[in-house]
């Protein structure tokens, strides 16, 4: 990653402020292992950070503009704080945008700031780089103010200024998972209680590889969309539109029983939800007893439910789960993310990489996408990295 400070420094005493940054935060992108197509608001999440970061720095300016510069790519934007809101043109500067609100709205005096953004969490596969622009700047700005904010306000506060600022509704998972992580640690996420678990990595002799498929995702959010409206019916028949129902009330042996009335597109999806949430429950006790065995088994089944029950993966990424499962040294794969497309993460021993990416040679012959492959660590969630007194 780009040394943020100097080139921070460099970028505005060019147009004439010299202060160095106030400070500069970080937040991780982060994985979902399990759990990502559950119960709307009422989700379970197996996830970790992971050692790709976004930072962004903070200076103070001489006049009122609020200037941003993204070092990676070397585009700059700008506005005023009467001119905060969300502009389509401005795509990763919103991020910001939506921290400063955040502290605009507090009552702290935004009035003339520098901003600088550099990070290395690839793009558009499902990473939540959108999600640690707006952590590592609201994290920036509150050393920069010195604000005595909790992190569960300002994560609650992160929630509502997504529905403020971009005027969508967004769950406080991602936010939970850049504040809580722990370096060589999983998390367990309850999205309905807010609850975070941290279990201790087994993992010190295997590695960590993201696969992007580099599959286009075009005109899915219909699909995903219909998906969650099948599970949500599904529940509403299951519980009889009981009030406060929750998929996790159901057993999958009881659901099955339940089942018999319902459409099979429904019973299907339901039957992922339910099964993933026994899942997590049964990884979490996996991971702690290390039975390398049993993850394998439970990411494996994990992947089969997602392609046969959810219907969100697709012939790329079932044959880089496939080929890896294939692989000596490889414990488990599976897709992650949204689905139709984007990456998968395998689990494999220190000596197997190799291997790996030779089984891999045929996939852009096959398909005609060249596959990018990162390795990556569980890690530590935000943090002020740069801090003038």
């Amino acid at each position: 990653m780009l040394d943020i400070g100097p080139i921070h420094r460099t970028e505005y005493e060019l147009g004439g402020d010299r202060s160095e940054p106030v400070c500069v935060a970080e937040a991780p992108g982060r994985i979902h292992y399990m759990g990502e197509h559950g119960e709307n608001g009422a989700g379970l999440f197996l996830s970790s950070a992971i050692d790709r970061t976004i930072r962004v720095s903070v200076s103070v300016r001489k006049d009122n503009s609020l200037r941003f510069f993204a070092a990676d790519i070397g585009e700059r934007k700008r506005t005023t704080l009467v001119n905060l809101k969300y502009k389509r043109e401005d795509r990763w500067a919103n991020y910001i945008k939506l921290a400063i609100h955040i502290f605009a709205e507090l009552g702290y005096p935004v009035k003339g700031l520098n901003f600088t953004v550099s990070g290395d969490i690839p793009q558009q596969i499902g990473l939540a780089s959108s999600t640690a622009i707006e952590v590592a700047a609201a994290v920036a700005l509150k050393g920069y103010f010195k604000a005595p904010i909790q992190e569960n306000e300002l994560i609650r506060r992160l929630v509502k200024a997504q529905a403020d600022f971009f005027g969508k509704e967004s769950g406080p998972v991602d936010y939970l998972i850049a504040f809580s992580a722990r370096k060589n640690h999983f998390l367990v996420v309850d999205e309905a209680t807010l609850e975070v678990k941290r279990i201790k990595s087994p993992f010190s002799r295997y590695r960590f590889l993201l696969m992007d498929s580099r599959v286009p995702r075009l005109g899915v959010d219909e699909e995903l969309q219909q998906r969650r409206l099948d599970t949500r019916k599904g529940l509403e028949m299951l519980s009889r539109k009981r009030q406060g129902a929750s998929f996790r009330e159901f057993a999958s042996g009881d659901l099955l029983e339940s089942m018999g009335s319902l459409p099979e597109e429904i019973r299907r999806r339901s039957l992922h939800v339910v099964e993933e949430i026994r899942r997590i429950g049964e990884m979490t006790e996996a991971l702690k007893k290390a039975e390398y065995e049993e993850i394998s088994r439970l990411i494996y089944h994990s992947h089969e439910s997602l392609r046969d029950l959810y219907e969100v993966s697709c012939p790329e990424i079932d044959w880089l789960v496939k080929r890896a499962q294939e692989t000596e040294g490889v414990l488990a794969s599976r897709m992650t993310g949204l689905g139709f497309g984007g990456c998968t993460y395998t689990i494999l021993r220190e000596n197997a990489g190799e291997e790996y990416r030779r089984r891999l040679e045929d996939y852009e012959r096959i398909f005609g996408f060249r596959p990018l492959v990162y390795e990556v660590r569980l890690a530590a969630g935000a943090r002020v990295v740069q801090a003038k007194a």
